[in-house]
């Protein structure tokens, strides 16, 4: 069996992922040319063309195809070995996860204070990212909202909060103390790479059974107020955004819809002290 590389195993992942040579060199901040001489030794290693290139990019071969997944799985095996073995030797360390427009502080002031020897950091991750943080070790716990997948994870929520509808300041409701979703039948809201994610914030389908009017495509919340302040579409948010929104938007209460979730995830089975610990204070101080 060949002995493989875990770095060109990741930098074929990332190809795939990106399906460009160019981006993916660019993501690894190596150069292109080094980037192609990495993975045609990863395909010398297993015998097998992984990737083919196109005009407007590449695309995996059917080796390729079959050989991702498997990819995937070792880069999470090793990242998971590796976290283990380090919780092993450091016990005393935890990485805890927030979201955009989510508070910690509380729980992790607390959390240090009764553990002063403890590394504890924190780090802001991506809305579409709690489970994938938790499960490949980046973080040992997260406060995020819900929708997002909970296999293999524990998770409770901390509280919940009411949904706004975010419009620009000249939008005809812009104003309005209190909105419903017959006041936005027909307006248009962003769509993100995410099915679950899409039900609940754009409340799709509506209780009538008709579809949200589709809006724009984006990746991630600036994209998103840009569009909104351009007036090609309005959205619906959590309540906390008030607090952060660019002065070119408002939001307004959505009245008659089901709250937003926030919940603390953790990996299931997980029973170190400091991630116990870090449960306990922000069930009781995040609220």
């Amino acid at each position: 069996m060949p002995d493989l590389d875990l770095r060109l195993v990741r930098y074929f992942t990332m190809v795939a992922e990106h399906q460009h040579f160019g981006r993916a060199a660019e993501a690894l901040h190596v150069t292109q040319p080094s980037l192609s001489r990495q993975i045609r030794s990863l395909e010398q290693q297993l015998g097998a063309r992984l990737l083919d290139r196109t005009p407007q990019g590449s695309r995996l071969s059917e080796a390729g195809a079959v050989f991702l997944p498997q990819a995937q799985a070792l880069l999470r095996s090793a990242a998971e070995a590796a976290a283990t073995t380090r919780a092993a030797a450091e016990p005393s360390r935890i990485t805890i996860g927030y979201t955009t427009s989510l508070i910690v502080t509380p729980a992790t002031r607390e959390l240090r204070r009764r553990h002063p020897e403890a590394d504890v950091q924190t780090i802001h991750i991506a809305w579409n990212e709690p489970r994938s943080a938790l499960l490949e070790h980046r973080v040992d716990a997260v406060v995020a909202r819900l929708p997002f997948a909970t296999d293999q994870l524990q998770v409770s929520i901390l509280y919940d909060e009411p949904r706004v509808l975010v419009v620009s300041l000249d939008h005809r409701l812009a104003g309005k103390e209190i909105v419903t979703l017959d006041d936005i039948v027909d307006e248009p809201l962003p769509r993100l790479p995410d099915a679950a994610w899409n039900t609940f914030w754009r409340i799709d389908p509506r209780p009538d059974g008709r579809p949200a009017p589709d809006g724009p495509a984006v990746k991630d919340i600036e994209d998103k107020l840009e569009l909104i302040a351009a007036g090609e579409c309005v959205a619906i948010a959590p309540g906390a955004v008030r607090e952060r929104l660019r002065p070119d938007l408002c939001a307004i209460a959505l009245e008659g819809v089901e709250p937003s979730h926030v919940v603390l995830a953790t990996r299931a089975g997980d029973r170190s002290r400091l991630v116990v610990d870090f449960r306990k204070y922000a069930e009781s101080l995040l609220k």
